[in-house]
């Protein structure tokens, strides 16, 4: 399963690229005009993927137009058993 927030957030992680796709999409077509797609870490990559990828589709297949948001990269302090690390982080909003 997704995780999805409240307030239409999807946070990757190590499912497939395609899962988070569909997740974004599905929030598109079921009414919301913003998406905000969070990752951290390794799962950046993939976050920039379903990005562009959903941007891409929505385009082609459903004749909608999707844009670029406001695009935030950060860093975190993350607590692991060896001590604090920071790690790198994204966020990319999708606008309908």
């Amino acid at each position: 399963m997704i995780t999805v927030a409240e307030n239409n957030t999807i946070f990757i992680g190590k499912k497939p690229t395609e899962n988070y796709v569909f997740s974004t999409i599905m929030l598109f077509t079921n009414g919301a005009n913003e998406v905000s797609i969070k990752a951290r870490g390794m799962a950046i990559k993939r976050a920039v993927d379903v990005a562009e990828i959903v941007k891409n589709r929505m385009e082609s297949m459903m004749k909608s137009t999707v844009k670029y948001g406001d695009i935030k990269i950060a860093t975190e302090k993350v607590q692991r058993e060896d001590g604090e690390s920071n790690v790198s982080s994204i966020e990319i909003v999708l606008k309908k």
